[in-house]
């Protein structure tokens, strides 16, 4: 259960606006940023594989090395302000992605549900979904592709 108190800060304020601290509650947890993307060559348009970082715990989905992941993983998604790209790498059901879209947050949504578990009993994390980039080879991440029901 969330301990923090909740004052809807996310209805209030811009992600600028956001201190480190908020910035970093709005992460439901779900770990499809940590997934590896494809991008078709023709059209742009981008894919998941259900091939996460090798960083990922799948059993929690959390980085096992979070406050070091840009310098152990290099190619990490970065999720700044500064690089608005970035916004459309996410799915739609990501908080930072919906926040910076003008968009609320989803009812199963940590900050709104008060659990951390409330992503996975939704099924909107990667739980049970994904595997280690260690158990899968690069020229393979296609055989993987996966698309989410976004709720």
């Amino acid at each position: 259960m969330l301990s923090l108190t909740m004052d809807k800060y996310w209805e209030r304020k811009s992600l600028e606006e956001m201190n480190s601290e908020e910035w970093e509650r709005l992460c439901d947890g779900c770990a499809k940023c940590c997934l590896h993307k494809l991008e078709d060559e023709d059209t742009g348009e981008l894919y998941y594989a259900a091939v996460a970082c090798k960083l990922l715990n799948l059993k929690s989905c959390q980085c096992s090395n979070y406050s070091n992941r840009f310098q152990t993983v290099p190619d990490c998604l970065k999720i700044r302000l500064d690089n608005p790209v970035v916004f459309t790498m996410l799915p739609e059901s990501c908080a930072y992605r919906r926040i910076y879209e003008g968009k609320s947050l989803e009812p199963w949504h940590p900050l709104i549900s008060k659990t951390d578990q409330s992503v996975h009993a939704h099924g909107i994390s990667i739980l049970g979904k994904a595997f280690s980039e260690d158990e899968i080879i690069p020229e393979e991440y296609e055989d993987y592709l996966i698309t989410f029901e976004e709720k």
